[in-house]
């Protein structure tokens, strides 16, 4: 279990999304703890690694021998992590892999395009911002029909579903809406202010039905103000998902920052776990 003190001291530390310790324990349901520096959360037969180190650099070995002592503890069923490279061992056992960067817009340096910049002002004129720690019927209307349209991950999928109970249940979450003339939601993004550092943009989707031109240009304005408001060095943007995504991050100034692999690893016998703590 992890502390409030210590709850503090890692969003000092955070770097990634994933280390926000109130975010990810709403989202996986599962308890905080910390393994040789590593954040992971745990939950009756399943255990999830942050393979980002708190407060030191990345070494494949220590996350190796941090994911060993995890199973030997909690001997899970089913058992995830993510990191910049799988360590070795663990890169030949997993059954579900997958590959990204986290990207990043510096908030050091100054607006990153004055055309960007004169897009999102002309947007203002016909579009309304909202910032709220709520979300609405609207809302959920809009992520049902993101969801249906856009081709997701089963993971991603998963985030924007759960994203009304992490606001509501959260207190450093804003929610970023755009509203028509007439009243309709047009688009809305979701950021974590929760780490000291960096500002994390969790979510954001766009309405067809109530399409209006560059709302998400202006959403993206508004939220490198509020960062900056916030006294943010940084927003990370999350993974690049797809070519699209990855452009328009590219857009605003986002950059490739950190590389990203997901691993699953399954494993329901215990030969197979002291087979992995001999080869350590």
């Amino acid at each position: 279990m992890i502390t409030e003190a210590q709850e503090r001291e890692i969003l000092g530390q955070a770097y990634i999304p994933e280390h926000i310790v109130g975010l990810m324990k709403t989202l996986s349901g599962g308890e905080p703890l910390l393994i040789d520096g590593f954040l992971c959360f745990f939950k009756k037969d399943w255990l999830m690694v942050i393979g980002y180190p708190l407060g030191s650099s990345y070494r494949p070995e220590s996350l190796e021998k941090a994911i060993l002592r995890g199973l030997e503890k909690f001997k899970p069923v089913h058992a995830w992590f993510m990191a910049p490279e799988a360590p070795p061992l663990f890169s030949r056992l997993c059954s579900n892999r997958q590959r990204d960067d986290y990207y990043e817009l510096d908030l050091r340096q100054g607006v990153p395009n004055e055309k960007l910049a004169r897009i999102a002002e002309k947007a203002s004129r016909e579009l309304r911002v909202t910032r709220e720690q709520q979300m609405g019927d609207e809302h959920r209307r809009l992520i049902a029909e993101f969801t249906d349209r856009e081709t997701l991950s089963p993971q991603v999928r998963q985030l924007y579903l759960e994203m009304p109970k992490v606001v509501s249940q959260s207190k450093t979450t804003i929610v970023l809406s755009a509203w028509s003339r007439e009243g309709d939601l047009t688009a809305f993004y979701v950021v974590e202010l929760a780490a000291l550092q960096f500002a994390a943009y969790l979510i954001g989707c766009y309405s067809r039905k109530t399409y209006a031109s560059h709302a998400s240009d202006l959403l993206f304005h508004e939220m490198i103000v509020l960062a900056r408001e916030q006294g943010k060095a940084s927003i990370n943007l999350g993974l690049g998902v797809n070519e699209g995504i990855r452009r328009f991050k590219k857009k605003w100034g986002g950059t490739p920052a950190l590389p990203y692999e997901y691993c699953e690893y399954k494993s329901k016998s215990r030969w197979l776990l002291k087979f992995l703590q001999q080869r350590v």
